[in-house]
């Protein structure tokens, strides 16, 4: 007869096991303790294809053609579940909404139409222009927010029907301004409202050029720019 020789199990491993597989169950849990509903995904959505860091409640509306009572109790769940967080311009993301996003598979990606693309005067820092933008309205444009990364910021507005949308973005000495449009039909007027933002732009360059300002801006630290001879 052949005897199997039954192995000591150290018990402190057991109960580290058990730690260790808890410690994963209860993260899992965590990130999908609230169902996240459709509506909350069509939000979600919208953040994910513009790569939002930020954004207003009215632009999200404008891009999204939902009622604003609507709008409101899915970014009130996102922001109860920490996915969003008010602030004096918005709303802003938080690490979570990466964290969803790749959770519900959602797409990253949207397609737009290249409209304008200009070097920048290196006279004038794209730090020193940005906040005269941010939050503006130009001619039919309203402001939606914006998204920054490594590569640079990109300003984004829509119209109000939501039908146009241009972005500016400012990258490593370069300005490239491209739409989104709902039908062909539209691109006129997003050629037409992207030369008039680009309009607004220089002349902004222009007048920053020949003087020098001191800059807050929560995406950089504080600095003065001196004046330019």
């Amino acid at each position: 007869m052949i005897r199997y020789k039954t192995p000591l199990i150290d018990e402190d491993t057991i109960d580290d096991q058990q730690e260790t597989e808890l410690a994963i169950d209860t993260e899992s849990e965590d990130v999908m303790k609230d169902p996240i509903s459709e509506r909350d995904t069509m939000v979600l959505k919208a953040i994910g294809e513009e790569s939002l860091t930020a954004f207003t409640f009215d632009g999200l509306k404008r891009k999204l053609g939902v009622h604003p009572e609507t709008l409101s109790r899915a970014l009130k769940r996102l922001e109860e579940q920490g996915i969003v967080e008010r602030t004096l311009e918005g709303y802003r993301v938080t690490p979570e909404t990466e964290k969803l996003l790749k959770i519900n598979q959602i797409s990253m990606e949207e397609p737009s139409v290249p409209i304008l693309q200009t070097r920048l005067p290196n006279d004038v820092p794209p730090q020193e222009v940005i906040p005269n933008l941010m939050g503006r309205w130009f001619g039919v444009l309203r402001w939606l927010g914006y998204s920054q990364n490594e590569d640079g910021i990109t300003l984004k507005w829509i119209t109000e029907d939501g039908r146009i949308q241009v972005n500016a973005n400012f990258s490593a000495g370069d300005l490239d301004v491209e739409a989104k449009i709902k039908e062909e039909k539209d691109l006129s007027g997003a050629i037409r409202a992207s030369h008039q933002l680009m309009g607004y732009i220089a002349k902004l360059y222009s007048r920053l050029g020949q003087t020098g300002r001191i800059v807050y801006l929560e995406l950089f630290e504080p600095y003065t720019i001196p004046a330019c001879k």
